[in-house]
């Protein structure tokens, strides 16, 4: 189980909120970087995207201690991670969303199950899977499925 993701953003607050209304949760600061958000889901696994700004980078501690976080100014924003979220909204309504942000959103096919692409400020993709996809993820990835 994935309990959380981290995402890059030109704006870390609002794309914060914009997924917290995808997720039907809530938003918080994440205190361990400047600008940084998390949208959380609220349901029982802690589900929780963290939003930084474009261009931080998370790396190594030399010693003992914990990760560490700079500033690459020469970053893009584009990343291959991406993760793939069920949420409880239609299509209509994600398709919705992405429109109102002025984001690209499209259902496609991924062979056995279909998915939204719903790319957040059009540079990093979740894969957003309402009720109907869902159901065709876990069946096709469930031991024994298609996948």
């Amino acid at each position: 189980m994935i309990h959380h993701i981290s995402i890059p953003a030109g704006r870390p607050q609002h794309v914060a909120h914009v997924l917290a209304e995808l997720l039907g949760g809530g938003v918080s600061r994440f205190g361990p970087y400047r600008d940084s958000y998390i949208a959380w889901a609220g349901d029982e696994h802690g589900t929780a995207i963290e939003v930084f700004p474009v261009g931080t980078e998370l790396f190594p501690d030399a010693g003992a201690s914990y990760c560490n976080f700079r500033h690459n100014p020469a970053h893009t924003g584009f990343v291959t991670t991406h993760a793939a979220v069920s949420v409880a909204r239609s299509k209509a309504e994600i398709v919705a969303l992405a429109e109102r942000e002025g984001w690209r959103a499209l259902e496609l096919s991924r062979g056995s199950f279909r998915v939204i692409e719903f790319w957040i400020e059009n540079r990093v993709m979740l894969e957003v899977l309402p009720p109907d996809m869902a159901a065709e993820y876990l069946a096709a990835t469930r031991p024994g499925g298609p996948g």
